[in-house]
């Protein structure tokens, strides 16, 4: 696969950036402490499930402090219409543990850190990174990942060389774009019955179902 110009790189970042120009994640929170636990649990879980599911969790476990000292089984309850609630909240007590006991209760603002946290790989410590505090990075989830190949600004097998691509053709911005993206693949971009009649980056899109649309249309 030929991947993008650098002409075209630019332009669908500008197109990105002009239609997503506040972009922020869908999960609720109100601190670091419960968007890390929700980007946690939404791993293979949707946004709107995730935001079902905390209020409950933070009433009961408002601090990190509390969470480190939570019974699993109370977690797994709390957190069962969740994918993969089991180890989600095995994850999340012992997470809790770490940053109380090795971090003095201070979660990590450290991708190198982050990482160490159980149940926290390199997507989930992007994630944060980018929402809550702005950095040039970029995380792939299943919907960047969508896209990222759709327009052809990739053709890795993988979301970390999926990164690696998006990270090399954009190389500024990667927040921003990261979260444009996100919300592109969730309305627009979608992965069954996308919205071609809507889409914005159309004479971009190098989807196999594009193809046939066209052709239908001629």
């Amino acid at each position: 696969m030929v991947l993008r110009s650098p002409e075209e790189i630019q332009e669908i970042k500008r197109r990105l950036l002009e239609h997503y120009p506040q972009a922020k994640t869908e999960l609720r929170y109100r601190n670091l402490y419960e968007l890390l636990v929700a980007v946690m649990l939404s791993a293979q879980c949707t946004d709107k499930r995730v935001n079902q599911i905390t209020p409950a969790l933070f009433e009961k476990y408002p601090t990190i402090e509390d969470l480190a000292k939570a019974d699993v089984e109370d977690v797994k309850e709390l957190i069962k219409s969740c994918s993969f609630f089991n180890n989600k909240a095995k994850n999340l007590v012992a997470m809790a543990k770490m940053v109380v006991e090795k971090y003095g209760g201070k979660i990590p603002e450290d991708e190198k850190e982050l990482v160490k946290l159980p149940g926290v790989g390199q997507k989930t410590a992007h994630v944060v990174l980018i929402e809550y505090f702005g950095k040039n990075l970029m995380a792939v989830d299943t919907h960047v990942f969508r896209v990222a190949h759709r327009l052809r600004l990739s053709d890795a097998k993988t979301p970390q060389k999926t990164e690696e691509d998006l990270v090399k053709a954009f190389k500024t911005d990667l927040a921003a774009v990261h979260q444009a993206m996100v919300l592109f693949g969730r309305y627009i971009c979608t992965a069954k019955n996308p919205k071609c009649e809507e889409c914005f980056l159309y004479d971009l899109c190098d989807w196999e179902g594009k193809k046939k649309l066209d052709a239908k249309s001629e």
